[in-house]
């Protein structure tokens, strides 16, 4: 049938009309029921948003390029502030819901990121506002902000009920100070906070059931705000109280392999695990930029043929003892068996050390040489006078950092499995922006340290049947290594 020219115009409007509709309801193209990027692919997202009914505190460590921005935090920031949840979305699903309208943060770096990343992806462009995750007839009214060309301040929100949410873009850069006031119902953390930052906004959603959503990829490494939810800097040792989930790229159906392959090619090596996994990288502040996998293997029982030794860290608050035996065929030191235990007596530290074997010598942290607070007496010499065989050991701090770094790259230190306490230091062991070591769980780090620095070693058969008899001829209260 021959349509006129006006039907044409009018058919054409009517699919601008419908363009234009679709453009302002892009929320509605987020999680579909079915298709190559349907809901179900993206379990990481959704036991995110699951968490939300169970934990005020949520962190997602994503791998860039997953969503974590748009598809995670401002979709569920834009649910909350309008209401509108999508038919799956329900209390018995598991996910939360708030009644009424709320009142929200959404933060990131710097008021430039802010309007750039944010300000964009939940509004739209400044001259085509409502094409963003926000649908457009919910947005009521918005008010400029006094700092920032083109930036929004406050964007008030239709809300389901008939009322009026209220969302502000904050920076951090804009210091801790901005974040204090009156109680928030959300707060969305886009990239990594300063921790006091952090600290302050749960503050404002402790009194009224809140709850924060931090979304970022972890490039600066095991911070207070990562050590927060991860104590232990491994996943394995989340807080109950917190939530926290890692998104790798293949969490994310929408990226293909090609795309993964050349975002992967074009990253810098010690960047490659954060960025494609979300997996907290200490970067070029590591003292120890190695990966877990190459210097972990499975606990074996140790020859007796390969020299054993220790080092041992010494102090009050903690005391931590690392045991290595290196395989005179090869040369590689294996550190087989740790001892870390704080607030107890040099008794009880003895007796753990001697039963790993009483007849293996070890050296101490030089500072031993030390008087100890309780009785003048140095601890060294409470120590060997309880039956250990000590030296003490070079504590050339840089040298001693630089020959464990070479051992460890080159395959010539590896740690057992079981040695977690050990993995937990390495984890943190790093330097701060002015290049100095960072004094706190480092105490493993330190004795192993003194053990590589150490030319000490013995062969256990003949010495341990040779101790074995002195003990059972005079009894191990009368051992004494200097006679031995």
């Amino acid at each position: 049938m021959i349509q006129t020219r006006e039907e044409i115009i009018e058919k054409i409007a009517l699919l601008d009309e419908i363009k234009t509709r679709k453009s302002r309801r892009k929320i509605d193209t987020y999680y579909p029921n079915e298709g190559p990027l349907r809901r179900e692919l993206y379990v990481k997202h959704m036991e995110f948003f699951k968490a939300g009914i169970k934990h005020r505190e949520r962190l997602m460590l994503a791998a860039n390029r997953i969503g974590k921005t748009e598809s995670v935090g401002l979709y569920e920031l834009t649910l909350h502030l309008t209401g509108q949840y999508p038919e799956w979305w329900t209390e018995e699903n598991g996910f939360r819901k708030f009644k009424k309208p709320i009142t929200a943060w959404v933060a990131g770096d710097t008021g430039k990121t802010v309007r750039e990343i944010l300000q964009t992806k939940l509004l739209g462009p400044i001259n085509n506002m409502g094409t963003g995750v926000l649908p457009y007839e919910s947005i009521v009214k918005t008010t400029k902000s006094p700092g920032v060309t083109d930036g929004i301040d406050t964007v008030y929100v239709r809300h389901k009920t008939g009322g009026t949410s209220q969302c502000t873009f904050k920076s951090y850069e804009q210091g801790r100070e901005s974040f204090q006031g009156t109680e928030r119902d959300v707060i969305l953390l886009d990239e990594e906070p300063p921790n006091d930052v952090y600290l302050e906004c749960l503050i404002r959603t402790m009194t009224n059931n809140g709850m924060i959503l931090l979304t970022f990829t972890p490039l600066s490494g095991l911070s207070e705000v990562v050590l927060a939810f991860l104590p232990d800097g491994s996943f394995d040792s989340r807080k109950e109280n917190k939530f926290v989930v890692m998104a790798t790229w293949d969490d994310a159906p929408h990226l293909t392999k090609a795309m993964k392959d050349e975002l992967f090619a074009a990253l810098p090596p010690h960047q490659r695990d954060a960025r494609s996994k979300g997996v907290p990288q200490l970067g070029s502040g590591a003292i120890y930029p190695i990966p877990e996998e190459d210097i972990v293997y499975d606990d074996f029982e140790i020859p007796d043929y390969f020299r054993k030794s220790y080092g041992l860290d010494v102090g009050w608050n903690r005391t931590a003892c690392i045991w290595g035996a290196e395989d005179p065929g090869t040369g590689v030191r294996y550190l087989f068996s740790e001892y870390y235990r704080g607030e107890v007596e040099p008794v009880v530290h003895t007796k753990a050390v001697q039963d790993r074997g009483i007849w293996i010598p070890g050296v101490i942290d030089p500072a031993a040489r030390g008087r100890s607070q309780k009785d003048g007496t140095a601890l060294i010499d409470q120590y060997c006078d309880l039956g250990l065989n000590l030296e003490t050991a070079n504590n050339a701090v840089e040298s001693g950092i630089y020959r464990m770094w070479t051992l460890l790259s080159s395959g010539k230190l590896k740690v057992a499995k079981s040695c977690t306490n050990w993995l937990s230091e390495f984890r943190l062991y790093r330097r701060d922006e002015k290049g100095k070591i960072v004094k706190a769980r480092d105490h493993l780090m330190d004795a192993t340290r003194y053990y590589v620095m150490s030319d000490i070693g013995i062969q256990t058969p003949v010495v341990k049947k040779i101790t074995d008899n002195i003990i059972q001829l005079y009894g191990e209260q009368n051992l004494r290594w200097m006679g031995a």
